[in-house]
């Protein structure tokens, strides 16, 4: 009896035991779980800001353009002298004649001197070339301006001779390779080429766009690529991306990359790039099944259109299509009414004192006749292939969110591949976490292969090969040695920092903004709104599409009465803007809000990338402005401005003396 006791003892307790692991088991599971669901939910917060921001700075990009446009083709018709100044601004290299181009960026009169130690281009290229230039850059060498020109010259003569639409086989080698957008991140093009192989007579590659901006080795991808093109003709193709662009390029930081690296002959190299540019091809076919473009389509998209479109024409301004006559002079009078309440708002004009546009000032509709509208939609055509994104709606609608092109939906898709006999599409020109990712029902494929391009951690890259089967396979990377060291929770808490100082930066930009619509909910002035109200302000102001009451508790601190005293929030956010940046505080949410938009500017104006601009540049330019902006500045107002901003007397105006004058004229106003 004694003994069966025991036993019986025993039992239970190892049958509690084992129960109370189980339960531990399910405990800690459920936990788990929830902490990875806590966890994506943060990373999909923090990607949201990422591409919301990007996206808005890119639209800001499409209307600066189309504005400077505009001023062009009608603002000043009457002034042949202010027409002329704006005209000159916008020359790029696709404007120059070819005897102009060819004696404008002669590279055989340059002398590469006996001191200079990298590496040495003769043409025709040879693999050995290639070998060089790739342990070059791995040096931190620099080539020498002579050889940049000479290959670039040489690939300008390549890329004329080839179609719209460059057609790839795999008959001929084992395997397509395709990469997505490299921006500019040398460190992983060196990766695929690791991992992958350099090309050769037995693996081609395809680059789909988005070579250059934002990183920071943008021209030593830009030369491997070509020098790999001229070499392998055959089996190196490279698209067109959106950001091949001269307009794109001032923004986002191309064009400052090669004058600080080329400060004698850059601005011959910048032309020459230019007009590269404007000779790349527009898509890439695979078998005739597979079809590689930098964005996407439209339901519009006409594969035998553009593979008759003269490709390195310059191009007009963004808009919609021409078939709906109305909706494209409704669309100009939009752009360019926002972009003069942005000017307006700079320098605090009321809106109470603006002249509000009229039709008459609008594209005539009886101007839309003749063939320069046959050039719109041409260009329409290249427009979306290099700026759409895919959507997971039905139908075609404009892509607001970027400023150009559009989103386009599943059927759009099935019709495209039904119309050619395609299986299915190839895009990047999206940031995507895996560095790869499907959508209509894997019918459209993006790649992207610039690793950590929001922070070190928030991406991988990726590239995809495709055999004779065309059944895709997927090589992930991580450039970066740092990201590999991140626990899951280090990377997305990294990251997520990141994304959420980039919208502080933002939200401190609309301080006025803000202010006015939260007043709207605080009736009666108390300098206090509730929380819930808090983010449909927000929201009216920066117009990004964000969860802002999930992303509240991040930006805003919480109270036990639900209420917030938004003008000592503001207080905050500028106290920590000024803590990064030692400028005055009345110039300083103008210069967040406009940087970009005023750097830009700054650039188109100085031609000759020396980061400065005359005195004659600086009075033309404010002469258009106030002008068309209703701001009242005399001749002898503006020569004044001028000479007040010119703080060292050097007869020039750096970029932060211009930022001054649009602080003078506020003050002013």
């Amino acid at each position: 009896m004694g003994s069966g006791s025991s036993v019986n003892a025993n039992y239970k307790y190892s049958l509690q035991k084992s129960e109370n692991a189980f339960k531990a088991a399910v405990l800690i599971q459920r936990w788990y779980r929830r902490y990875v669901a806590r966890l994506e939910m943060r990373r999909r917060c923090t990607w949201r800001i990422f591409q919301s921001i990007e996206y808005a700075c890119e639209q800001d990009q499409i209307k600066l353009h189309n504005f400077f446009s505009y001023l062009m083709d009608h603002f000043t018709p009457s002034s042949s002298k202010e027409r002329d100044f704006i005209s000159r601004m916008f020359v790029s290299g696709e404007s120059f004649k070819e005897a102009e181009l060819e004696k404008y960026c002669d590279y055989e009169s340059m002398e590469v001197p006996d001191s200079y130690t990298g590496p040495r281009l003769s043409f025709p290229l040879l693999p050995d070339h290639a070998t060089a230039l790739l342990e070059a850059f791995k040096q931190k060498q620099q080539l020498h301006a002579r050889y940049v020109l000479n290959l670039l010259h040489e690939t300008r003569k390549h890329l004329k001779q080839l179609p719209n639409i460059s057609h790839v086989s795999t008959c001929y080698s084992e395997e397509v390779t395709v990469c997505g957008d490299l921006h500019g991140q040398l460190d992983d093009l060196f990766l695929i080429f690791y991992k992958n192989g350099l090309p050769s007579p037995s693996k081609s590659y395809v680059f789909n766009g988005d070579f250059v901006d934002r990183g920071k080795q943008s021209l030593e991808v830009l030369i491997i690529l070509f020098t790999f093109l001229l070499i392998y003709p055959k089996e190196v193709h490279l698209n067109r991306g959106n950001h091949e662009d001269h307009m794109v390029n001032l923004r986002y930081g191309f064009t400052k990359e090669v004058m600080q690296k080329y400060k004698v002959h850059g601005k011959k190299i910048l032309k020459m790039i230019q007009n590269v540019f404007c000779w790349l091809p527009l898509a890439t076919l695979i078998d005739q099944k597979v079809l590689v473009i930098h964005g996407g389509i439209s339901d519009t998209t006409d594969l035998d259109m553009l593979e008759k479109i003269q490709r390195n024409k310059p191009r007009p301004a963004q808009a919609p299509s021409m078939a709906n006559r109305l909706e494209f002079s409704r669309w100009v009078r939009q752009t360019v009414q926002e972009q003069i309440e942005w000017c307006r708002r700079l320098v605090d004009i009321s809106e109470s004192e603006s002249e509000e546009l009229t039709y008459s000032s609008m594209v005539s509709l009886t101007d839309l006749d003749g063939p320069c509208w046959t050039r719109q939609e041409e260009w329409k055509q290249i427009l979306d292939i290099l700026w759409s994104d895919p959507m997971p709606q039905e139908g075609c609608t404009a892509n607001t969110v970027r400023g150009g092109g559009c989103y386009f939906g599943p059927d759009v898709t099935g019709k495209i591949l039904e119309k050619y006999n395609l299986q299915f599409l190839i895009r990047s020109h999206e940031c995507k976490q895996e560095g790869y990712e499907f959508c209509h029902n894997r019918k459209v494929l993006t790649i992207f292969s610039a690793s950590n391009y929001y922070e070190i951690g928030s991406n991988r890259g990726a590239y995809v090969k495709l055999g004779p089967d065309l059944v895709p396979h997927f090589v992930q990377y991580q450039a970066n040695k740092t990201a590999h060291t991140l626990t899951m929770t280090q990377r997305i808490s990294r990251v997520e920092e990141s994304a959420f100082r980039a919208l502080r930066e933002k939200l401190f930009a609309h301080t006025s903004a803000l202010i006015s619509a939260f007043k709207a909910y605080d009736k009666d002035n108390t300098g206090r709104i509730a929380l819930s109200n808090w983010a449909t302000a927000v929201e009216s102001v920066l117009h990004l599409g964000l969860p802002w009451r999930m992303l509240r508790p991040q930006l805003v601190p919480s109270t036990a009465d639900g209420m917030l005293e938004y003008k000592s929030w503001l207080d905050d956010l500028a106290m920590e803007q000024r803590s990064q940046e030692h400028i005055q505080s009345s110039l300083l949410e103008v210069i967040y809000r406009n940087r970009s938009n005023l750097e830009t500017i700054f650039r188109i104006i100085d031609r000759d990338h020396s980061g400065l601009i005359s005195f004659e540049e600086f009075h033309q330019t404010w002469k258009l402005f106030s002008a068309h902006m209703n701001i009242e500045l005399t001749d002898d107002g503006i020569n004044d401005l001028v000479r007040s901003i010119d703080f060292n007397k050097d007869g020039n105006i750096d970029f932060n003396e211009f930022l001054e004058a649009f602080r003078l004229v506020k003050q002013s106003q």
